[in-house]
């Protein structure tokens, strides 16, 4: 972990024990607040406020005219530090009362619910509330979470153990003056690290099973960090993260990285990600990888659960692939085929992508979470629960090999059959569900593999290059960047030419790295994933990705990239990190 990394977890660990001290029922705000977020994720809450609404409410509130806020905002690249070079002109008979994090948050809040004919008008009104009260730089960071594009240097697991942090140093539930201040003091240096890690675990490891801060910080605050896991569970209705697999170079790594542990080959789809929750009312719920509610999206898929599910199943969460079938030839269908069905509220009259489940794990059953289970057990399970429908809901095909041969001919079979390759498990050793942690006991083997080239990787789209010749009036090629999860920055990392985008912005984020050289001619939003393929990977003086892992002074570039689809199930901080783009290959001209 980097040094400024770590100051800024203290830095934020000492605010939020100053919170636990003087308004402890601001804490959750707080938190919220720091994400940038309303709620839990899986609870779908947005603002719905773009950028020109936000510029006409700074424009309404200081009375500026509109023109000169766009212009200023163009030349300055952030609303942000507009708003606040604005609320120093603006004039005010009476300073209203200073915000607060309760106060603020609460007005997101109203403002997410808002809907309807008026919904924008009502929308500014509060906004404009907000940015009388602001003082000092505070209009800045206000329209900065207003648009979405508030970045405190620091990711989730970081807050989390900012908060884990704050809890230890300072235990809730004193009262004022508090008998304690600092748990830790008179510890060593050591031994309170040592201490702070162990209950910060606890605290990552029940959010990975519980997600939602609603139900986290109320148990915190009364019964504290130990107390976690015996309060908030896995339970159905509520999304996981997903486990993730670790790329490799072939067979032969495979065998080498499990040794002798028994492992598993499956079938890798190429669909979306489902998972499937089953409530004990009979209430069944999909989500996405991104814990985004798919349940409208499938309505074939939730007919289908009463005949495919054993009458012992009262309540389960099951790990799938939702992947384009083709009835007639009975056959899979490309991603691409997938994506032209509609997202939300789907009628199952009118469904012409039609799909197929492919279950792989299963995470609950009954009341019982399985996620520390091995998925020797975890999968016996799963068929014990469930019957196969061709078509509509079957196992993931797998074989239980540890040859060689068997396994390439294996991974050749499932490219046949119009899969992406093979995941390879772990049965029985380190063989439980790591939620939401790219885990070295799942590995994936691509198709892309028997080519010869490493992994894909998926990018986000931060720029573009206006074409020349017969590309003029188009884009002639794009400017893609890994994310840095430690810094929150997207680092540049290749040039590919492919189709149109949108979501132009006036001048890079703050929170992209780039060389000036590879500046390109018009700035993106980084809001959209592509899946690229590359021939190998250099170190370039020119790009920013994973700079100082391989080389002190350059970056990692990816040699020939070519598109080859959109990731509309990732987010942008999910795209490929500099860290995992590092080790993809190093043959040839590369590094």
């Amino acid at each position: 972990m980097s040094f400024s990394r770590l100051r800024n977890i203290e830095t934020l660990s000492n605010l939020l024990r100053s919170v636990l001290l003087l308004s402890p029922e601001d804490l959750l705000c707080c938190v919220y607040l720091c994400l940038n977020q309303l709620g839990p994720a899986y609870l779908g809450m947005e603002l719905g406020v773009g950028e020109t609404v936000l510029m006409k409410a700074v424009a309404q509130a200081t009375g500026r005219q509109l023109d000169k806020i766009k212009a200023e905002a163009q030349e300055k690249g952030d609303l942000g530090l507009v708003a606040e070079s604005s609320r120093s002109n603006q004039r005010t008979m009476f300073q209203p009362a200073s915000l607060t994090a309760g106060g603020v948050f609460r007005k997101l809040k109203e403002i997410a619910s808002m809907s309807g004919n008026s919904a924008m008008n009502k929308k500014i009104d509060i906004i404009k509330g907000l940015f009388v009260a602001c003082r000092f730089s505070e209009a800045r960071y206000i329209v900065r979470s207003l648009a979405g594009k508030l970045r405190i240097g620091l990711a989730e697991q970081s807050v989390l153990s900012a908060l884990s942090q704050a809890v230890c140093l300072t235990p809730p539930g004193q009262g004022f003056p508090p008998a304690v201040i600092d748990a830790g003091k008179g510890m060593s240096t050591e031994s309170r690290r040592a201490w702070i890690e162990e209950k910060s675990l606890i605290l990552k490891q029940t959010y990975c099973e519980m997600p939602n801060y609603d139900a986290l910080i109320p148990v915190l605050l009364k019964e504290g960090i130990d107390q976690l896991p015996n309060h908030c569970k896995l339970t159905p209705g509520v999304p996981l993260r997903p486990m993730l697999a670790h790329p490799t170079k072939g067979v032969g790594e495979v065998m080498k990285k499990f040794d002798e542990a028994a492992f598993t080959c499956e079938y890798k789809y190429d669909g979306e990600r489902a998972q499937i929750h089953i409530l004990e009312s009979g209430e069944v719920r999909i989500f996405s990888r991104n814990q985004e509610d798919n349940t409208s999206k499938y309505p074939d898929i939730i007919s289908r659960i009463p005949k495919v599910k054993k009458d012992s199943v009262v309540s389960c969460v099951l790990d799938s692939e939702a992947v384009a079938w083709d009835r007639e030839k009975k056959q899979i269908q490309p991603f691409q085929v997938l994506t032209t069905r509609k997202r939300k509220d789907v009628d199952a009259a009118e469904i012409k992508v039609q799909v197929c489940v492919y279950a792989f794990d299963l995470l609950y059953l009954n009341g019982e979470s399985l996620v520390r289970q091995p998925l020797s057990r975890r999968r016996a399970l799963l068929r014990e629960s469930f019957s196969e429908v061709e078509g509509e809901f079957v196992f993931a095909r797998s074989i239980d090999s540890d040859n060689t041969d068997t396994i390439a001919e294996f991974l050749e079979q499932s490219v046949r059959d119009s899969c992406e390759g093979l995941m390879v498990k772990t049965l029985e050793k380190d063989a439980t569900y790591e939620i939401a942690k790219r885990s070295h006991n799942w590995l994936k083997l691509k198709k892309d593999y028997l080519e010869g080239v490493g992994d894909t990787v998926d990018l986000c789209v931060i720029g573009a290059y206006l074409g020349k010749g017969k590309r003029t009036g188009t884009y002639g090629g794009f400017l893609l960047a890994c994310y840095d999860e430690e810094n929150e920055e997207f680092q540049s990392v290749c040039k590919v030419c492919v189709c149109t985008v949108k979501h132009s912005l006036f001048a890079p984020r703050a929170y992209y790295r780039f060389d000036q050289s590879a500046e390109p001619d018009v700035w993106l939003d980084a809001v959209q994933v592509w899946e690229v393929k590359c021939a190998d990977l250099s170190l370039s003086p020119v790009y920013k990705a994973a700079m100082g892992m391989a080389d002190p002074e350059k970056g990692i570039s990816l040699r020939f990239p070519r598109f080859l689809r959109i990731r509309d199930d990732k987010n942008p901080e999910d795209a490929t990190t500099g860290a995992q783009v590092r080790p993809i290959r190093r043959t040839g001209r590369s590094y």
